[in-house]
């Protein structure tokens, strides 16, 4: 990474690590472990970690530096979809987290289940996600320009369960999934210098694939200089969210109860 990203990483780093506030040898799912970076400082934490991630490559290259840093014995990884944990028995899990992963995820609430059912009662999840406003809630003062890019880059960076999320959703997702104890912490300000760096990084080359209608292509380098300008104008915002498995092994939900 750039010098003057590493240090911003390795605090929100620190941030995840208190979030789930677990004891060293606790037994973690990172869902969507890419390269392995997160994974492997929190393993230098004393903490147990098992990455997944859907792109075979990603896992390729989190296989080696793992292996290049000796962590083998903390951290292991593997291709996987965290819409299908079948890998990971019930209530075998003291947490997991994702890091900008979620809203990936073809169906969130697939996905919240799956999480709900790995963790052993008590267990953390712990949710780094971006949210937006609603439509209705956009200020008016923000050019049409702005709001096209942002669904755009939803599009186009496959995100289909980022475009559901406006504030407030996750953690109402959250609970109706049976999770208790749901805290969200607005990381908004701690994201801008980071923001304003590829505002920054993304500004020229933003301005070209922009005068030839290339923003489609180039979806990266668009949010890099739109999520900058949409974080200012209020459009977006950055959160936590902490959550817990209950204690009970049993869920009532619509068609009944349902045994963890």
């Amino acid at each position: 990474m750039p010098f003057p990203i590493n240090p911003a990483l390795r605090r929100m780093e620190d941030h995840l690590y208190n979030t789930l506030d677990l004891p060293k040898g606790s037994d973690i799912l990172d869902a969507g472990c890419g390269a392995g970076h997160v994974a492997m400082y929190l393993a230098r934490k004393g903490l147990h970690i098992r990455g997944i991630d859907l792109v075979e490559n990603h896992v390729l290259w989190a296989e080696r530096n793992i292996k290049a840093q000796g962590l083998e014995d903390q951290v292991s990884v593997r291709v996987g979809d965290y819409h299908h944990l079948d890998h990971i028995p019930d209530n075998s899990l003291n947490g997991v987290f994702t890091m900008e992963t979620f809203v990936h995820a073809n169906d969130g609430r697939k996905v919240l289940d799956e999480f709900l059912r790995v963790l052993k009662p008590g267990g953390t999840l712990a949710l780094y996600e971006y949210w937006h406003v609603s439509d209705d809630d956009i200020p008016s003062d923000v050019p049409k320009h702005l709001i096209q890019s942002a669904k755009r880059i939803n599009k186009y960076a496959a995100m289909p369960t980022g475009e559901l999320l406006t504030k407030g959703v996750l953690q109402n997702w959250l609970k109706e999934q049976g999770f208790i104890d749901v805290e969200e912490t607005n990381l908004s300000d701690n994201i801008a210098p980071m923001s304003f760096f590829f505002y920054l990084l993304g500004y020229i080359p933003f301005l070209i694939i922009s005068f030839f209608g290339l923003q489609q292509y180039f979806v990266n380098t668009e949010a890099g200089v739109q999520g900058y300008r949409g974080l200012r104008k209020g459009l977006w915002g950055y959160a936590s969210y902490k959550a817990k498995k209950p204690l009970e092994d049993v869920k009532t939900s619509d068609t009944g109860l349902r045994r963890w």
